[in-house]
């Protein structure tokens, strides 16, 4: 045999021997088992039974109405806290206003339908639109929901107070003008926990 077949028969054995050694690595007992999984998250969804709290007519310096709403967690989420986002727009009516009708509008969030008088806190609507969404969670929100805030499937009752400021002043300039209240409750889960 000469050189050539014997150096050609020398790679063809070296190369069957690899395939016998990769192949046999396979030639072993082996299971498996499959494990599915799911994450589902839950929603968090605030609801109120009024979406127009008020809408009055006529009304003059000295006039307070009172008015109550439900905030409703319809969601599967406990809701951690609440805020409160205020926006509002005056119709000045005869285009003399000097100063802004918010500043003459008093807002009182009461604690419950039986004691109108016990005030949790109260403020001018202007103040309230300049509030941070942290300071109205704590001096609205909170003494009423507390720690536990509104778990899921619950309601809370709240009570709310407007007055039209009698300042002693001439408020004549208001005569006529509208304040086209907007306000925006967004809600917050707590915080995240181990399962």
């Amino acid at each position: 045999m000469n050189i050539k077949k014997q150096v050609t028969m020398g790679i063809m054995s070296a190369a069957l021997g690899i395939m016998l050694i990769v192949g046999g690595t396979f030639a072993f007992f082996s299971d498996s088992v499959t494990s599915n999984n799911t994450f589902a998250a839950g929603t968090l969804e605030l609801g109120i039974d009024k979406p127009q709290l008020i809408n009055i007519k006529n009304i003059k310096p000295g006039d307070s109405m009172i008015r109550d709403f439900e905030l409703q967690n319809n969601g599967t989420l406990d809701i951690q806290k609440v805020v409160l986002e205020t926006d509002y727009k005056v119709i000045d009516a005869n285009g003399n206003n000097t100063e802004d009708f918010g500043d003459h509008i008093l807002v009182e969030f009461l604690y419950n339908v039986n004691n109108f008088d016990e005030v949790i806190f109260k403020t001018t609507l202007a103040e309230l639109k300049n509030m941070s969404p942290e300071a109205i969670n704590k001096n609205i929100f909170y003494p009423e929901l507390g720690d536990e805030g509104l778990p899921a499937g619950e309601t809370h009752d709240f009570i709310v107070k407007f007055v039209f400021i009698e300042n002693g002043k001439d408020q004549n300039q208001f005569q006529g003008d509208a304040l086209e209240l907007e306000w925006t409750f967004t809600a917050y889960q707590k915080d995240g926990e181990p399962k």
